[in-house]
């Protein structure tokens, strides 16, 4: 036991070190500060990633609590203002409060912010909890109030940097579509293939259209691409052209015209003066 608690108690490096759920059954089997808890005492987790949660679920959880009660604590930490803040174990703590008990079996352990938020983030990805858009908006969260880069990110929740700056990229699309992933109506894969349609409307119009005829991935990067090869080539400006061409052949230097701009190239001092006598603005003073 005292191992276990030494393990602990090196923080973070030691949460990250090993697989969450080994984590978090270290801490349920600790004997002290084991007790139960009266669920109106307990404020909900501030920096939970999760925000939906199935009802139906719920229910069937909460029905199994009624009649065999909470089998594994839920863990909490003491909260400066009073009662408990939780940690880990919402879904246990909804299902209780629905199935009307009075008390819940908790585990309080020392935590600060840093690693709550890391912990409460790690619980839901590792058990696949997490919608992808749940996910991004997390990994935003611990970078935006944990001061950390991408790269220190990654490495402390076991992920590629790939992997975060792709999942941070989801926090682009339009709420619209945000919401159909949060619902699982539209996968993380499809979500990022939608990102390639720059105009939010056209992508709130693809992603409905995935949604409504079950599109695959594969269908979707089809035809975005389609999107793209479909754009009409610019075509050159006639008289801009025709500006360039006469400017060249007085300058005798290439010359670049574009929309509300001229780029007159030269060699040296000497082509510039050369270039500024044609022109009639050289200093004859």
């Amino acid at each position: 036991m005292a191992e276990k608690k030494k393990r602990l108690g090196k923080g973070l490096e030691a949460i990250f070190g090993s697989d969450i759920d080994s984590v978090l059954s270290d801490i349920d089997h600790r004997e002290a500060g084991n007790t139960a808890i009266k669920v109106t005492e307990i404020r909900p987790n501030p920096y939970q990633p999760r925000k939906h949660f199935d009802d139906e679920g719920l229910k069937e959880l909460a029905d199994s609590i009624r009649e065999h009660g909470v089998f594994q604590p839920i863990i909490v930490r003491r909260s400066h203002v009073g009662g408990y803040e939780l940690i880990a174990g919402e879904r246990r703590l909804r299902a209780s409060k629905l199935a009307e008990k009075t008390d819940i079996p908790a585990i309080i352990v020392d935590m600060d912010d840093a690693q709550m938020m890391e912990i409460s983030l790690l619980e839901n990805i590792q058990r696949e909890d997490l919608s992808a858009i749940e996910e991004a908006e997390a990994y935003d969260n611990l970078i935006n109030k944990l001061g950390y880069t991408q790269d220190e990110l990654a490495k402390r929740i076991g992920k590629s940097r790939t992997h975060v700056t792709n999942m941070l990229r989801l926090l682009r699309l339009a709420p619209e579509i945000k919401t159909m992933v949060n619902d699982g109506k539209l996968s993380y894969g499809q979500a990022r293939t939608i990102l390639a349609v720059n105009d939010e409307e056209k992508a709130v119009d693809l992603a409905k259209k995935a949604v409504r005829e079950g599109l695959t991935v594969r269908q979707l990067e089809k035809m975005t691409q389609e999107k793209k090869d479909n754009k009409k080539p610019v075509e050159p400006d006639i008289y801009l052209n025709n500006v360039r061409r006469i400017l060249e052949e007085k300058l005798m230097t290439k010359v670049e015209v574009g929309k509300h701009k001229i780029t007159i190239s030269f060699a040296d001092d000497d082509d510039l003066n050369r270039i500024l006598e044609k022109i009639d603005c050289l200093d004859k003073a």
